[in-house]
């Protein structure tokens, strides 16, 4: 079996629950290849996402693991099936000219149930103008190449056609004062920014709630975070921006802190009608 190209984060995601599940009853990687009746080398390869797995073959290891959890299993399945389908998706084309985890954040949006965001110093990503896209990549370090420079903006842009029908992902995004106070681009910029916010706030399966700086403090100050419901619990992800790119995080533990993070965080916002004179009254300030 040979390998495949550089598995994506979703791939990754699918090997990691299989390891856990392995790893739940207790079983090292060459007692599973032996339960299995297949070799250590390939168990880890799977495991690792450098393979991909069959629908069956996720089944046959779920039920020698003693997974009875029936709603979990198909989901992975339906993951193992995707993989080895040969759709193509639109942020294919970017391959080799954006970073990957670029892609893998598109390819999360698409696949997940429902996402929860928090933004402290930018408007979320699948709610910037494209005015305040430029803006926010004109402040890039180092400063991005005009090839590049355009591809990041078309590809943030076309992001947020998950919010479009027949898709229309349910999306709950918590803004900070800070954030809408911000005039990436100036006073125009920022104005027009606020205004198709407001637009975006309008839809069915969007709830804009800010957090004004009279809710004083809050966890997670310093970063933004959007957690990613995904068809099972087990398989939500906490998606965060670091410095250095984006970062994606599964483990129980992560899960559970962030849920937290975000629940104290939505007992601080306002509601969403009260969020959308508090915009109002930011852009009459501009």
């Amino acid at each position: 079996m040979a390998a495949r190209k550089p598995p994506t984060e979703r791939q990754r995601r699918l090997g990691t629950e299989l390891r856990k599940m392995r790893e739940h009853v207790g079983l090292s990687l060459t007692e599973a290849a032996t339960m299995h009746g297949t070799d250590r080398t390939t168990v880890s390869n799977i495991e690792s996402g450098r393979f991909g797995v069959s629908v069956d073959r996720v089944r046959v290891w779920a039920a020698n693991y003693s997974c009875r959890d029936r709603v979990y299993i198909d989901a992975l399945a339906a993951m193992a099936k995707e993989r080895r389908s040969s759709a193509w998706h639109w942020w294919d084309e970017y391959e080799g000219m954006l970073s990957a985890s670029f892609l893998d954040l598109a390819e999360l949006e698409h696949y997940a149930v429902s996402l929860r965001a928090a933004q402290i110093t930018h408007m979320p990503g699948l709610l910037q103008h494209e005015d305040y896209a430029r803006a926010v990549f004109e402040e890039a370090t180092p400063p991005l190449a005009p090839d590049d420079f355009e591809r990041k903006i078309a590809f943030r842009l076309r992001r947020s056609q998950v919010l479009d029908p027949p898709r229309l992902l349910d999306c709950v995004f918590i803004i900070h004062e800070a954030a809408l106070r911000i005039p990436f681009g100036g006073r125009g910029v920022a104005r027009t920014q606020l205004n198709h916010l407001l637009e975006q706030s309008e839809r069915p399966n969007v709830k804009v709630c800010v957090l004004p700086f009279a809710a004083g403090g809050f966890p997670s100050a310093a970063s933004s975070t959007c957690y990613v419901r995904g068809p099972v619990p087990q398989l939500d992800t906490v998606q965060t921006d670091t410095p250095v790119g984006l970062s994606f995080l599964q483990s129980e533990t992560h899960l559970a802190n962030y849920r937290a993070v975000l629940d104290r965080m939505e007992k601080r916002v306002l509601t969403p009608g009260r969020s959308r004179d508090f915009i109002r009254e930011v852009v009459q300030c501009l």
